[in-house]
């Protein structure tokens, strides 16, 4: 609960994809990533501002071509991101993970170079 409402964290596109692979995967990396992302999931359902906001005119276009309108980094075990978006109404909010990726990955998203 949050301000005394509901917080859904639900998985979407390239989130909920990624996701689904390293539960396919039985290697202790994925495992390792598995558990800190379920982690970061409680902590995000006490407080969905828990992540970094990524500023407005930093968001990836790909992002904003979905309506995206706040974008949040947080961090995930072995330097892995995961990049979600907060909605809501008046009962809940909902929390959409949008992106899990690796660190290189996450600077081609982002355009940095290495």
């Amino acid at each position: 609960m949050f301000f005394g409402k509901e917080v859904r964290v639900m998985l979407k596109g390239q989130g909920k994809t990624a996701y689904l692979e390293l539960k396919k995967r039985t290697d202790k990396e994925a495992r390792i990533i598995l558990n800190s992302f379920d982690r970061i999931k409680e902590i995000l359902k006490g407080n969905p501002q828990y992540g970094d906001p990524i500023a407005k005119d930093l968001i990836p276009n790909q992002f904003k071509s979905m309506g995206v309108q706040n974008l949040y980094r947080v961090e995930l075990s072995n330097y892995w991101r995961a990049l979600y978006t907060i909605e809501g109404n008046t009962v809940e909010i909902f929390l959409f993970v949008l992106s899990i990726v690796d660190h290189k990955e996450y600077n081609k998203l982002f355009g940095y170079k290495n």
